[in-house]
């Protein structure tokens, strides 16, 4: 099997093989509780999904009123979303998260959910810078973060400080929660936590996210 978790063909083998350990057969239930509570903020809402894989989550902003695009990079992710989301099949379509057509429009909201703990380490500077460039001011970027100090992956573990760094000084947490084991598959059990990441305004001087200066300013501002 493929060994670079940063390509494509890495996904679609492991598809083709059923080896899919990250696919929770159903949305989270902590995001349905979280997009009940909040129907206004959602509402009409530009959503991203990006790295889908079968896409359970689609469905979710979808019946919330979010006008939602869902990407994958991989064939085979993208053929499981597409069959496992039916008539809203068209959400999901073809794309790689670090330059995809039709993103010339901002997003109002970034869904997370095992895209960065899926990256190799070395291109999450890129992933932060990402994530800023697609969203503005105010914007969120909300989801599952995957938290452990392993060295191999996938999945790629992260901690406060290396998420911190990668975010500031764009984003401020708003919210920070651990997710029940129960509610996570044995892979991610006890080391996961839902975040929500408001977008800051730009500021003289602001580094972007995931740059050197960025990860100084972090360490300077906690």
């Amino acid at each position: 099997m493929a060994q670079d978790s940063s390509r494509p063909d890495f996904w679609d083998s492991r598809y083709a093989a059923g080896v899919t350990p990250w696919d929770a057969r159903g949305a989270p239930p902590m995001l349905e509780a979280w997009i009940a509570a909040h129907p206004d903020r959602l509402q009409g809402a530009r959503v991203l999904v990006p790295g889908c894989g079968s896409g359970y989550e689609v469905r979710c902003f979808a019946r919330a009123g979010c006008e939602v695009l869902a990407i994958d990079f991989s064939d085979a992710a993208l053929q499981a979303a597409q069959r496992e989301l039916g008539d809203l099949a068209h959400l999901a379509r073809k794309g790689d998260f670090f330059g995809f057509e039709g993103d010339d429009v901002p997003f109002d909201f970034i869904y997370e959910r095992a895209l960065l703990c899926a990256l190799p380490r070395r291109v999450w500077t890129d992933w932060g810078r990402r994530v800023a460039a697609l969203l503005p001011a105010g914007a969120l970027l909300a989801g599952f973060f995957y938290f452990d100090d392993n060295a191999k992956g996938p999945p790629f573990g992260t901690d406060a400080g290396a998420l911190r760094a990668l975010l500031d000084p764009g984003f401020v947490r708003i919210e920070d929660r651990i997710v029940p084991a129960e509610q996570c598959l044995p892979m991610f059990a006890g080391k996961e936590r839902w975040q929500l990441w408001r977008r800051r305004s730009s500021t003289p001087g602001e580094a972007p996210p995931g740059s050197p200066r960025a990860s100084e300013q972090a360490d300077g501002s906690h």
